[in-house]
């Protein structure tokens, strides 16, 4: 991706996350950015194609995540505790509110987004389930593909803001809540045991 492209889409998602999605227009962001408009105009068309752009861009700072670390022959808890680490890091300013604008707004592309996140996290997931049971972390008893989906489940709730008021709640502190529920609900007595070490290496 063009550097200058990635710039803009860093400052228009601290810009859409302080004053919402609605209320950002073009010329706000060509006033900060300190752009003409013809100089914007160069890298995105529209607001809608910005909005396009910014959320495909998410869904890449995600998708490194695992491009970052060679997760073979390493115990699934331990991935799972990474990927909530950097998603805690990467994703401290997700808010519910933010989302909500974006699902009013720019339906088509917040769906069509979502659809491809979903896709990526279920297969990465069910991944993760299968090397846990076969490294005795996860009991043998789990349906792969039904824990995954009430994972995905899980991970969606956490952007509703009727439930978790954006005032109230992190998306840190609503993710590790939510990876701790679930490690706990799926793991054996040597994973809850492995655990719960780890928890205590890592002052969690």
């Amino acid at each position: 991706m063009d550097n200058t492209l990635k710039d803009i889409l860093e400052r228009v998602r601290e810009l859409f996350y302080k004053y919402g999605v609605r209320s950002v227009s073009i010329d706000d962001i060509c006033r900060d950015l300190g752009f003409s408009k013809k100089k914007f105009y160069e890298y995105v068309s529209s607001k809608q194609e910005l909005v396009g752009k910014l959320l495909e861009f998410e869904r890449r700072n995600f998708e490194v995540i695992f491009d970052q670390y060679d997760f073979e022959g390493i115990n699934a808890i331990d991935i799972l505790l990474i990927v909530s680490k950097e998603l805690g890091e990467h994703f401290r300013d997700i808010s519910p509110s933010m989302t909500f604008d974006l699902k009013k707004y720019f339906p088509e592309i917040y769906h069509k987004h979502m659809d491809d996140r979903i896709e990526f996290i279920f297969q990465k997931i069910q991944v993760n389930l299968t090397k846990g049971i076969a490294q005795g972390m996860y009991r043998t008893d789990l349906s792969v593909e039904l824990v995954a989906r009430l994972y995905i489940r899980r991970l969606m709730d956490l952007h509703n803001p009727e439930f978790f008021p954006a005032e109230k709640f992190s998306f840190r502190t609503l993710f590790d809540v939510m990876i701790d529920n679930f490690i706990r609900g799926i793991a054996t007595e040597a994973g809850l045991a492995y655990y719960e070490a780890k928890k205590i290496n890592l002052n969690l």
